[in-house]
């Protein structure tokens, strides 16, 4: 399962990782909580995803809570050194699995210490802080001076390597540019969910990694009559295609598809190798959105 290498590498902080990393959401119970159902299932498939080379993982301690990043930690500490594990922090889990704002400066610091203890780390090498309001779902606009400048603090400690931002509008990734440097984004965004394609082509330009999280859809897979048709004019699965398009969208696109399955994992790891024609790519971007229009 090499052949993931196949779609270059992008500069995250002051490493470079392939573009093709592992996403480790799935890796909990159903609702993102509690833990999985099979353990050494999830165990198996983080092992097989760096025995790969994959060398980008993201996670968060609010996924379980703390599960994943344990299943990470009994899956691979000792880290290989050219591992590059991303968390994010921000929220936290009520009693019901609800997904609940922490981002006061002391509940910042709080989940820094609890992902350095449950990831056995001495510093997280990428801390994204993903914006939750408690209102809707996608970015709301609003300073986020205060929490980015609590985080930027951590990173001066020693506590952080590098500060990347979750679930924001261009105004707050400025805003923060302003604070502290940022090495990436990650919002929302996929071949249907194209509602920041100004800010992906902003930071290509100023050499700023773009995460996409739901990649696939999230909880609903993507659904577009153009991309079933293409794939299977093309003979591949739609999701494959989905990704596809993803990396020949920008070159700073980084991708963490996130699976608990062996056979997903190594579907998505395949997609770089099947050399795909970049017009047809751009051709069902363009189709995709007639559909939504």
């Amino acid at each position: 399962m090499t052949t993931h290498k196949t779609a270059g590498t992008f500069r995250l902080g002051d490493r470079m990782v392939d573009r093709m990393g592992y996403g480790a959401m799935q890796l909990a119970g159903p609702g993102v909580f509690g833990p999985p159902k099979d353990p050494a299932a999830a165990v198996a498939v983080l092992r097989a995803a760096v025995k790969a080379g994959v060398n980008h993982i993201d996670t968060s301690d609010f996924y379980g809570p703390h599960i994943t990043n344990q299943l990470i930690r009994e899956a691979l500490h000792p880290y290989p050194d050219d591992l590059v594990i991303v968390t994010k922090l921000g929220a936290v889990r009520g009693g019901d699995g609800a997904w609940l704002p922490a981002q006061a400066p002391a509940e910042l610091e709080r989940a820094v210490h609890d992902n350095l203890r449950n990831l056995k780390l001495d510093v997280l090498e990428v801390v994204n802080l993903r914006i939750v309001e408690g209102h809707t779902p996608g970015p709301e606009e609003g300073s986020i001076e205060e929490r980015f400048t609590a985080l930027a603090r951590l990173r001066d400690q020693g506590l952080i390597r590098h500060l990347g931002l979750s679930n924001v509008t261009a105004a707050q990734v400025a805003e923060a540019q302003r604070i502290a440097p940022v090495v990436c984004v990650q919002n929302h965004y996929n071949l249907v969910h194209r509602a920041d394609d100004a800010l992906v082509d902003r930071l290509a330009d100023q050499g700023i990694a773009w995460v996409p999280f739901f990649p696939l859809g999230g909880f609903t897979p993507l659904q577009s009559a153009a991309l079933a048709e293409e794939a299977a004019a093309l003979g591949v699965s739609p999701m494959q295609l989905a990704l596809a398009w993803l990396l020949a969208r920008a070159p700073n696109i980084l991708l963490i598809p996130g699976t608990s399955s062996l056979d997903h994992l190594k579907e998505n790891l395949a997609v770089p190798s099947l050399d795909l024609p970049r017009d047809r790519l751009m051709a069902l971007g363009d189709r995709v959105a007639g559909e939504a229009g």
